[in-house]
């Protein structure tokens, strides 16, 4: 290959790399695997290596490259890096447009977007070709870590042409984009496994870790971490009117922008965003703190000016905080439906993330003893969603004298039965198996979506019926009558007639949902769904011997050995027994079908479908359920506010669905 040829092959390489790289962090899309965007950046290394005079300030080939540096140099903002007044309740906002509107009267229009936990930059670039990247700073003068930028995939080197007016940026020597740098949880969490395997300690949060990643000298240790970039302005250098002309203007010019990002045509539609994305806070992949709401007029937004170090054109709300400190005030343990013991926190009552909590799990005894927990100390409490608030950190410079260490109970604290400890001695169970709060949870469990499937069963009502003597396990359920219920609080003719008819039209369940149903200790859909497959029937199953338990694909061990332990119990089989004895009916999983052979993950929310009725419409065509998504998944079907299972199934380049092309199979396999 002549010279020539090589500059016109360089070019080519570059353009498709760039092309694919947009697909993949700007659209969410992907043409070709991973395996062959490595074997095109692979041929550019080597002609690069054979011709490096030909070799681009924004090739791929130079995101990581070059000494590292000896210090920082500071760099003075061409436009000041502002930072944004934080609002907190809706009257705050409210207060904000009313001093926006004494100073530029008139109505506004908005546009709301995520606030990223992570760490402002600058990009600058001249001719559309990358030249420097500075932090915030102290908003006047930040530090340039282009060497470090220059690694995230995500960050173009080049701007893209913006397909709908080309020209617009060409010519133009300089171009100012700002944004965030960032991490996603998933890949955290996966750098901290891989931290303590090696003994080292893990990393504290995303947020810490992107700003530490930015003040590396050396850019392989930045490039050894998976950071991204998303893009919230175009500071200068680029003609858009709005915000959210700028907002579309970003993805064409290649960058991956926050999503769920709305135009509002008042502040009380705003406010509605708000609460909603306070509320999907934590099904994002990634940290959010709040939402930026911005005059969408640019105009306007500029003529408002700054008050102090703060643009009046734009506000931050921030969401309640996910976490807080406050005292444990005692330490109780709970009895769970397989009899394992889970100390919980009483704390002090506080407000963390919008509710006010007084109980945080602790787990397990070791992990109480792995962070010290004791009762009068003072912690630190995490909430995630609508989930059980935990202890993240004792505050110890803070603890009392009277403070008194805990220790697991010898003896079931409900039914004074003895309590065993597992040979790992992580979990402590309560030896009776008729201890009250295990029937109530078994039985709860069973009349779940994911076992039978039986509505109008609450908490209240099961232990209501446990209370009464009329149930003491799941099969007696068959066995009420309306003449039980009418005498009792709660229930009228009506409501107990409507009760007895639900219970009695679930006498029929697939095998894998009656396993689910027994409450088999570390047997959850998953695993039942592949003994179900595997065994056909109940009694096929019940014989199995541990090896050929073990010989199913995700039952290890430990959990053969528990299944096993499982048929021993008297108790057990004869609850079994009793199922048969009430005429409930146990039905072969489907073995063959459209699906057969093919695995499905869900992640998100689906609108027409519950995520139970999903997983059911797959088993009925043949096909299996899976948590997460690995090489042997086949879909993904993404609903609305995914997990981090949707950016993973992306990374294995698997097929992902919208809820409609799901919908679409579904109708075209009956």
């Amino acid at each position: 290959m002549t010279k020539a040829q090589a500059k016109q092959r360089l070019a080519k390489l570059r353009r498709e790399i760039d092309h694919h790289r947009y697909l993949y962090h700007v659209l969410d899309e992907a043409e070709i695997s991973a395996a062959a965007l490595d074997s095109l950046k692979h041929e550019l290394q080597q002609l690069e290596d054979a011709y490096p005079d030909l070799i681009t300030p924004d090739s791929p080939s130079q995101r990581v490259g070059g000494k590292p540096l000896a210090k920082f140099q500071e760099v003075p903002h061409s436009v000041p890096m502002l930072s944004l007044r934080d609002a907190f309740t809706e009257e705050e906002l409210v207060a904000w447009e009313v001093r926006n509107q004494k100073i530029i009267p008139g109505t506004y229009d908005y546009f709301v977007q995520q606030k990223i936990d992570g760490v402002a930059i600058a990009l600058i670039y001249e001719n559309g070709v990358l030249v420097q990247a500075l932090t915030r700073g102290d908003g006047r003068v930040g530090e340039d870590v282009t060497h470090n930028i220059r690694t995230i995939e995500s960050i173009p080197l080049s701007l893209r042409p913006s397909p709908p007016k080309p020209r617009l940026w060409r010519g133009r020597r300089r171009v100012e984009i700002r944004g965030e740098v960032y991490m996603l949880k998933a890949d955290l969490a996966r750098l901290n496994r891989e931290r303590l395997k090696a003994g080292l300690a893990p990393f504290a949060n995303p947020r810490n870790l992107a700003a530490g990643s930015m003040r590396q000298l050396d850019p392989t240790l930045a490039a050894a971490r998976p950071l991204r970039f998303m893009a919230w302005e175009i500071t200068e250098g680029f003609p858009v009117k709005t915000r959210v002309a700028e907002y579309e203007a970003l993805r064409d010019l290649g960058f991956h922008r926050p999503p769920q990002s709305q135009h509002c045509q008042n502040l009380q539609e705003a406010w509605q965003i708000l609460q909603q994305e306070e509320k999907r806070r934590e099904k994002y992949p990634y940290l959010v703190d709040g939402a930026v709401i911005k005059i969408n007029d640019l105009a306007t937004s500029r003529r408002l000016g700054t008050i102090g170090k703060t643009p009046r054109g734009s506000i931050a709300y921030k969401f309640a905080a996910a976490e807080a400190t406050t005292t444990v005030t005692d330490i109780v343990v709970q009895v769970g439906r397989t009899g394992s013991l889970t100390p919980v926190a009483h704390l002090a009552p506080t407000a963390v993330a919008g509710t006010t909590v007084s109980r945080a799990t602790l787990h397990n005894a070791g992990e109480i003893a792995r962070k010290d927990i004791r009762i009068g100390d003072t912690v630190i409490i995490r909430k995630a969603g609508d989930i059980i608030p935990e202890v993240v950190r004792v505050l110890p410079v803070l603890r009392p004298r009277s403070a008194k260490q805990f220790a697991m109970p010898r003896r079931c604290p409900i039914c004074g039965a003895a309590v065993t400890r597992e040979a790992e001695g992580a979990i402590y169970r309560c030896s009776n198996t008729q201890c009250f709060p295990q029937q109530r949870e078994r039985i709860l469990h069973t009349v779940s979506s994911e076992a039978f499937n039986i509505e109008g069963l609450g908490d209240k009502i099961v232990e209501q019926l446990l209370q009464e003597g009329l149930i003491k396990d799941a099969p007696d359920l068959w066995e009420v009558t309306v003449g039980d219920l009418t005498p009792l609080e709660r229930f009228a003719d009506t409501s107990a007639r409507k009760l007895v008819q639900e219970i009695q039209q679930h006498k029929t369940i697939t095998l894998a949902r009656f396993l689910v149903g027994l409450s088999i200790p570390l047997v959850g859909t998953v695993t039942a769904q592949d003994l179900a497959r595997e065994f056909k029937t109940l009694t096929k199953l019940q014989a199995a011997s541990i090896t050929e338990l073990e010989a199913i694909e995700g039952v290890g061990p430990k959990v053969a050995r528990t299944i096993h332990t499982f048929w021993q119990d008297p108790h057990h089989r004869e609850v079994i027994s009793r199922y048969a004895a009430v005429g409930v009916t146990i039905t072969p999983e489907a073995t063959a079908g459209p699906w057969a052979g093919k695995t499905f993950v869900f992640t998100g929310n689906l609108e027409a479908l519950t995520r139970e009725e999903a997983k059911h419409l797959v088993q009925q065509r043949g096909g299996k359920v899976a948590g997460t998504p690995g090489e042997k998944v086949d879909f993904v079907v993404v609903g609305k506010d995914p997990g981090t299972k949707a950016a993973k199934a992306g990374q294995l380049n698997l097929t992902i669905l919208t809820e409609k092309q799901f919908k679409q199979m579904l109708s075209s396999n009956g």
